[in-house]
C-alpha cells in the first residue's frame, strides 16, 4: 500500500510540474495590473496558505505541522520520520481605477507545490515550483486630436503582454544543538513574457505597425537562511530568524520585432536578437522575530531588496516611457508584514472547532520601482483558518487577503484586490518499519 502511495506523490508531483511550467509558457492564470508592463512583471507573494493568512511573514517562523519555504533553515523543523507536501491555489481579484476610468480582472494560479522529506536526525530538504512573478496588462485608447484624425482617419493604439516566470528550487536545512538552525537553497527561474504594441490605422496608404518583445528568459540564484531558537519553557520560546536572497542575473533571448504592413500587404520586418547579460533580480534581506506558545504565535518580519542595479529601467523591453513622459525606475523595495496564530486546543476530542487554527495578520510594502517619480505602496490585512482532516497534521488551509496598491493621485491607477488562498497540507510517516506483516 505504503509503495502505491508513494507512486501516486511522485506523479503527481511531475504533473504539477509540468503544468506550472505549461503555465509559465503560456503566460495563463498571471496576475492581472496595469503596473506588471515593467521589468519581469508583478512579483508573486510567497508562502503557502499558511504564510499568506499571517500577513506573509514566515522568516522566524518553525512549526512542524506545515511546510515554511519562506527561509531554508525552516525546512529541519520536522518530525524526522514524516514526509510533508503542501500544495496550494489562489484566486486573485482585481478592482482597477484612474480618473473616471475603472476595470477589473480576476485570475487563477497555482501558488505552491513543495515536498518535503527528512534525510538524517536533523537534516531535511524540501524541493517545489512556485510562481515567481506574472505579466498580465492590455491597454487601447483611440486618437482623438481633430487635426490628426482628419488627416489619418481612426487610429488605435494598443499595449498588452502575457507571460510569467517560475521559480523551481531545492533547499535543505539542519539544525545544531537544538537551537541554531542554518538552511541553503537553489533556486532555478524560467518563463516567457511577450509584450506587444500595435499602431492601426484605417487609412489605406497608412502603415500599420506590429511591435513587441518576444523574451525566453532563465537565471540561476540562491538563498541563504537561519534561525535560532531560544527555548524558556516546554512551551514557550522565542526565535530570531534571517535571510539573503542573491542577485541573480537573468539570461536568454530577447526578441525585439517590428512588422509595418501597406494595404494589409507585408512591407517591412525588422527582428533583432539581444541577451539579457545587462539584467539581474535584485537581492533581498529580511529579518524576523517570532514568540510562541502551545496556543499562540506572533512573528512580526522586515525585508529590504535593492533593485537599483536590475537594469530594468534601461534595457529594451523590460523599460517602460509613457506618452506622458513618465517613466518606471527600479528602486528598494521594503515590507514590513506582521502576523498571529492562535489554537485554542490542538489535542481536544470533543470539540472539533477547538483544533483548528486561527490565523490573522497584516503588510504594508513600497514596490521594487517608481513610476513618474512616484512611490507606489501596497496594504493589506489578511484571515485565515486551518482545518483538521483525519489524523496526524493533514489540514485544509483557506485565506484571505483584503489589500490596495497605488493611489488616485498624480492620474496614478489604484488596486483594490481581494484574494483568496488555499493550501492542501498533507502529513504522513513514511520510513516506519512495521513490527508485524
Amino acid at each position: 500500500m505504503k509503495f502505491f502511495k508513494r507512486i501516486f506523490v511522485l506523479t503527481l508531483f511531475c504533473a504539477i510540474f509540468t503544468f506550472v511550467e505549461l503555465n509559465a509558457q503560456s503566460g495563463a492564470g498571471s496576475v492581472y495590473s496595469p503596473y506588471s508592463v515593467f521589468g519581469v512583471g508583478d512579483i508573486v507573494p510567497q508562502g503557502s496558505a499558511y504564510n499568506r493568512s499571517m500577513g506573509g511573514v514566515g522568516i522566524a517562523t518553525r512549526n512542524n505541522r506545515y511546510i515554511n519555504y519562506l527561509n531554508p533553515a525552516a525546512i529541519s523543523a520536522r518530525d524526522t520520520l514524516a514526509f510533508m507536501l503542501d500544495l496550494g491555489v489562489c484566486n486573485d481579484n482585481r478592482y482597477l481605477r484612474q480618473g473616471d476610468l475603472r476595470s477589473a480582472g480576476n485570475t487563477f494560479n497555482i501558488t505552491n507545490f513543495v515536498l518535503s522529506v527528512p534525510i538524517y536526525r536533523s537534516f531535511a530538504m524540501a524541493v517545489g515550483v512556485t510562481p515567481y512573478s506574472g505579466v498580465s496588462y492590455d491597454f487601447s485608447n483611440y486618437e482623438k486630436q481633430h487635426g490628426i484624425v482628419g488627416n489619418t482617419g481612426f487610429v488605435e493604439y494598443q499595449a498588452y503582454g502575457e507571460g510569467a516566470m517560475t521559480r523551481a528550487f531545492i533547499s535543505g536545512g539542519v539544525t545544531f544543538w537544538k537551537r541554531l538552525s542554518i538552511g541553503a537553497e537553489f533556486d532555478y527561474y524560467f518563463g516567457n513574457i511577450d509584450k506587444v504594441s500595435n499602431k492601426l490605422f484605417t487609412a489605406g496608404d497608412l502603415r500599420t505597425t506590429y511591435a513587441g518583445y518576444d523574451m525566453r528568459l532563465w537565471g540561476v540564484g540562491g538563498k541563504f537562511g537561519l534561525q535560532y531558537e531560544q527555548r524558556f519553557n516546554n512551551n514557550t520560546s522565542l526565535v530570531l530568524g534571517a535571510t539573503y536572497q542573491m542577485k541573480t542575473p537573468i539570461k536568454g533571448m530577447n526578441k525585439e520585432y517590428y512588422h509595418a504592413l501597406l494595404s494589409e500587404v507585408q512591407d517591412s520586418i525588422y527582428v533583432q536578437e539581444m541577451g539579457t547579460d545587462k539584467v539581474s533580480l535584485g537581492d533581498e534581506l529580511g529579518v524576523g522575530l517570532a514568540l510562541k506558545t502551545d496556543k499562540l504565535s506572533v512573528e512580526v518580519n522586515y525585508v529590504i531588496g535593492d533593485w537599483r542595479s536590475s537594469g530594468f529601467s534601461a534595457v529594451r523591453g523590460f523599460a517602460v516611457n509613457t506618452s506622458e513622459g513618465k517613466k518606471f525606475e527600479s528602486t528598494i523595495s521594503h515590507a514590513i508584514r506582521a502576523g498571529v496564530e492562535y489554537v485554542p486546543n490542538r489535542n481536544d476530542i470533543r470539540y472539533y472547532h477547538r483544533r483548528m487554527a486561527y490565523r490573522a495578520g497584516a503588510y504594508y510594502e513600497t514596490a521594487n520601482f517608481t513610476y513618474g517619480g512616484s512611490t507606489i505602496t501596497s496594504s493589506g490585512i489578511t484571515l485565515g483558518v486551518t482545518f483538521p482532516v483525519f489524523r496526524w497534521y493533514n489540514g485544509l488551509s483557506i485565506g484571505l487577503d483584503f489589500g490596495r496598491r497605488g493611489t488616485l493621485q498624480n492620474n496614478l491607477i489604484r488596486e483594490t484586490y481581494f484574494r483568496v488562498n488555499a493550501s492542501m497540507n498533507i502529513h504522513d510517516i513514511w520510513f516506519q518499519k512495521p513490527k508485524y506483516e
